[in-house]
C-alpha cells in the first residue's frame, strides 16, 4: 500500500517502517498496521517526531500490550539500540470498543496517554513472530499482523448499520476529505445533527470535530511543504481554507512549534 507519510514530520529520519493494510474483515476496526524496526549504532539517536493521525492506537512492543489514547499535540520519541513495534491505527469504532477494556475512564480521559491493555496471548504471539530469526522479515511481519488481526476481531465486531459505530467510522471518512474545512459541512453529508457529530466524536474518538480538522489540515500543510520547496505558503493557506497567510502561520506554529518557513528550513536540512 502506498505509505501515507503525512504524520512524519521528518520521513527522513525513519528507520525501517513498514505499513500493511487491514484483511477485508477487519476494515471496520483498523486502517492500517504499522512496524518500525531499528537497529542503531552504540551512542546513535533516531528522533523521530510525529504529527499524529487523531485516532488511536494498538501497540504491541516487546515490553507489553497498550491503548494509545488520541493525540492532542505533536510526539516525540528516541530511539536507541535495537527494537520493534507493531501497531494498529484504530478506527473510531474500534477505539470506542476497546476503551471499554479500560476500568472507569472514557475515551477522552485517554488524551495524550496510554493504558496497558492485559493481552499476554497476543503479546506471547506477536513477540514470537518478530523474534524468529528463522522467518524472513516479510513472514515475521505477516505473522505479527496476523495475530493482531485476530485479536481485534474477536472484540470488535463490524457495527451495526444505522449505530453509533457506523456513523463514528463514516464521520472519519468525512473529516479525511479535503474539502471539508468547517464542521458545519458535516451535517449534510452524513444527514445528521451537527450536535449528534459532535457527542459521536467526543465519545468515539476523544477529540472534538473542530480539532479534527485542523490536524488534518496542518498535516496535509506539512506534507506538502516538505514536497514543494517553492511552494508559496499564502497560496497554500487559502486552499486549505485559512482566511489568510496570518492565520495559517499562527496555526501551524500553535501546534508545531514552528513556522511554516522555519519548518520548511528543517525540513530541507
Amino acid at each position: 500500500m502506498r505509505l501515507d507519510r503525512r504524520g512524519i514530520l521528518y520521513p527522513d529520519r525513519l528507520p525501517r517502517f513498514h505499513r500493511a493494510p487491514p484483511s477485508r474483515g477487519l476494515a471496520h476496526a483498523a486502517r492500517w498496521f504499522w512496524i518500525p524496526e531499528w537497529d542503531l549504532p552504540a551512542g546513535v539517536v533516531s528522533r523521530q517526531e510525529i504529527l499524529p493521525f487523531p485516532a488511536c492506537n494498538l501497540v504491541v512492543e516487546p515490553k507489553g500490550v497498550s491503548l494509545i489514547g488520541p493525540p492532542t499535540r505533536p510526539s516525540m520519541r528516541s530511539l536507541e539500540g535495537r527494537g520493534w513495534a507493531v501497531g494498529a491505527l484504530l478506527r473510531p469504532a474500534a477505539a470506542a470498543a476497546l476503551a471499554r477494556l479500560v476500568p472507569s475512564r472514557p475515551l477522552a480521559e485517554l488524551r495524550d496517554a496510554a493504558a496497558a491493555l492485559a493481552a499476554p496471548e497476543l503479546l506471547a504471539e506477536v513477540v514470537a513472530a518478530m523474534s524468529d530469526g528463522d522467518a524472513g522479515d516479510e513472514v515475521r511481519r505477516a505473522r505479527a499482523v496476523a495475530s493482531c488481526s485476530a485479536w481485534l476481531l474477536e472484540r470488535v465486531p463490524a457495527p451495526e448499520p444505522g449505530g453509533e459505530g457506523a456513523l463514528a467510522n463514516a464521520l472519519e471518512e468525512a473529516l479525511a476529505d479535503p474539502a471539508v474545512t468547517r464542521t458545519d459541512q458535516l451535517p449534510p453529508r452524513l444527514h445528521v445533527s451537527l450536535r449528534t457529530l459532535q457527542r459521536t466524536a467526543e465519545r468515539c474518538f476523544g477529540l472534538s470535530l473542530h480539532a479534527m480538522i485542523r490536524r488534518r489540515r496542518l498535516q496535509e500543510a506539512a506534507e506538502r511543504i516538505r514536497e514543494d520547496p517553492g511552494l508559496g505558503l499564502a497560496a497554500l493557506a487559502g486552499e486549505l481554507g485559512y482566511a489568510d497567510h496570518a492565520h495559517f502561520t499562527t496555526d501551524f506554529r500553535a501546534l508545531l512549534g514552528v513556522t511554516p518557513s522555519e519548518y520548511r528550513a528543517r525540513s530541507g536540512a
